[in-house]
Formats: structure tokens, C-alpha cells, sequence
């Protein structure tokens, strides 16, 4: 789920680049020397996960990570996923750089609101298996925002795109159906093996 350069509209592109360049200011303000390894491993992770594309039908899809990163960073999502598309579009050409600052948006915006969905839940609930549910929903929600949000920028470039846009977000149904079940399962064996990972309080 890349936008390619040449896509956009310049106004939309640049109003990616400035919303994206504002919320990353913000992020990068609130981080601390100790989180530079968490957002290391999750941008990694991001990084990995988006390189691999199965076909179908006029497209591709490919996992997207954004509520798993969104679970594990919260409000410092937003810096590892702007890492791993920046990584990805300068060493491997997905997506492009004048395409990047909406990239950022699209995959950013969905993983701070699932971790925010993520923690404000969780954070009512005791048993392990309703936390566990909490992120599998998180990270269904995390794709299908992104979804909507590619729509829209598709569809701020014009009819041309209309189609591809629909086509696009019926074939990420079933990926937002395995990032909720990778999720649920992640939160499951962290809060195990490494709860401070994802650091639950309880209301």
C-alpha cells in the first residue's frame, strides 16, 4: 500500500509533506534515549513486513503492521513507520519521494489511533483474553484506516483512481483480518515474555 510518485496532485502532496513534517516534529520532542531501541525493532519489523507483496487480481497486497506498531510505540508510531517507508522508498522504490509526506499519513495516522484505541480499552479490562481482543481489533482497525485513507487520497487525484481505490480496500479485507489475528496473538505472548513492551495500566 504504497502511493507512487506522479500520483498526487502537487497541492496534495505537499499538504502530505507538511501535516507529516508537523506530526513528526511533535513525536521526535516526546522520545527519550531509551526508546530508540523499541522504535528500531519496530520499524524493522514494519520494514520487513511491507517488503513482502502477494498478488491479487490488478494489485498487491502485503501485511501493513500499522496497529501492531501503534500497540507496542503509541505516540511514537509515527516515527517508525516515517523510518521504514523512508528506508523502503530510497533503497527499494516503493512508494515515492514526493509521495512520501501522504505514505506517512496513510500508514502513521492508522497506527497512532490503534494504539490509542489499544490503550485506552485495554486499560478497563483484566482478563488476558480481553486484551488479547482489544488488539486483534486494533490491528484490524489499524488496516482498515489505512484503507480509507489511500481511498481518499486516490480519490483527491482524480476519477482515473476511483476504481483502483475500491479495488484496493476490498482486497486489504483479508489482511485486516490476519493483522487482527497477528496482533491479538503478539499482545498474547508479549504480556508473557516481555510486558513492559506494552505497558497496560489499569484505569
Amino acid at each position: 500500500m504504497h502511493i507512487a510518485d506522479g500520483v498526487l496532485p502537487t497541492s496534495v502532496a505537499v499538504a502530505g509533506y507538511i501535516l507529516s513534517g508537523g506530526i513528526l516534529a511533535v513525536s521526535l520532542r516526546k522520545i527519550s534515549r531509551e526508546d530508540y531501541p523499541k522504535i528500531a525493532l519496530m520499524s524493522s519489523a514494519f520494514f520487513v513486513a511491507s517488503l513482502i507483496h502477494v498478488p491479487l487480481g490488478p494489485t498487491s497486497v502485503h501485511l501493513l503492521l500499522p496497529g501492531v506498531v501503534g500497540i507496542v510505540l503509541g505516540n511514537m508510531s509515527f516515527i517508525a513507520i516515517t523510518l521504514g517507508l523512508t528506508l523502503q522508498c530510497v533503497l527499494f522504490q516503493f512508494g515515492g519521494i514526493t509521495a512520501l509526506g501522504a505514505n506517512s499519513l496513510m500508514m502513521g495516522l492508522p497506527a497512532l489511533f490503534a494504539g490509542w484505541f489499544f490503550h485506552l480499552a485495554a486499560r478497563k479490562i483484566s482478563s488476558p483474553i480481553g486484551v488479547s481482543i482489544i488488539a486483534g481489533i486494533s490491528g484490524m482497525l489499524g488496516v482498515v484506516l489505512a484503507g480509507i485513507i489511500l481511498a481518499l487520497l486516490l480519490f483527491l487525484s482524480g476519477e482515473a483512481f476511483l476504481n483502483i481505490a475500491k479495488i484496493v480496500l476490498l482486497a486489504h479485507i483479508p489482511i485486516a483480518i490476519i493483522e487482527g489475528i497477528v496482533a491479538a496473538a503478539m499482545v498474547s505472548f508479549l504480556r508473557k515474555a516481555k510486558p513492559e513492551l506494552i505497558n497496560v495500566r489499569p484505569a
